[in-house]
């Protein structure tokens, strides 16, 4: 491996949640690299499970990131104002937590952080 310590993010493909969630990684997880996995409204997929298609290619990214880059860390990622998924806060916050339930089931032995970002796109860690 040796290429730092290396953290996962599963992310909108929106381009204004890229930057502000890679930058809350490094600094809250000291990761050198983050693998990002990218779909649109990627919460939606993953807490309905009805797009086995998708599901699958997140959960075969998710395995090379852990496989091969060691990563033993996840952060799912929703978002104000997404296209792909135009659910309102409380709903994509139930998303949320619906999909980590997904990722945890895949049995890979990660960590799973879960992420929101507001109208000001700012990184507020959910619980």
């Amino acid at each position: 491996m040796g290429h730092g310590k290396f953290t996962t993010v599963i992310n909108c493909m929106d381009g204004r949640t890229q930057l502000p969630v890679i930058e809350w990684l490094k600094l809250k997880h000291g990761a050198d690299c983050v693998d990002s996995i990218t779909e649109p409204g990627p919460v939606r997929i993953l807490a309905e499970a009805r797009d086995t298609a998708a599901l699958e290619s997140i959960r075969r990214r998710l395995s090379i990131s852990v496989t091969k880059h060691g990563s033993k860390r996840v952060a799912i990622v929703a978002h104000a104002d997404c296209a792909g998924n135009p659910a309102d806060k409380q709903a994509q916050l139930d998303q949320l937590r619906a999909a980590a339930a997904t990722v945890l089931s895949w049995g890979m032995d990660v960590q799973v952080d879960l992420l929101w970002l507001g109208d000001d796109w700012q990184v507020e860690q959910v619980v």
